[in-house]
């Protein structure tokens, strides 16, 4: 496997995200944060998933979210 320090994602899976981000803030705030409907209208992780997976854009925007709330350093 190839290394890639300067990659935080590197070794994370989309349900490790959103597991994260759902303990971090919940959904409502989640929902908040990034306004699509898998996490506004009974949200799951699964729903969630499945939509991320097929939605470029989402995923985009929830990785963004969980990067800026890596600890820096």
């Amino acid at each position: 496997m190839t290394q890639q320090p300067n990659n935080p994602l590197h070794g994370v899976t989309l349900k490790a995200i959103v597991e994260t981000l759902v303990e971090q803030h919940g959904w409502e705030k989640l929902g908040q944060l990034i306004d699509i409907r898998c996490f506004t209208h009974d949200p799951s992780v699964k729903s969630s998933l499945t939509f991320l997976r097929a939605t470029p854009w989402a995923r985009t925007k929830v990785e963004e979210l969980y990067v800026r709330a890596l600890p820096k350093g």
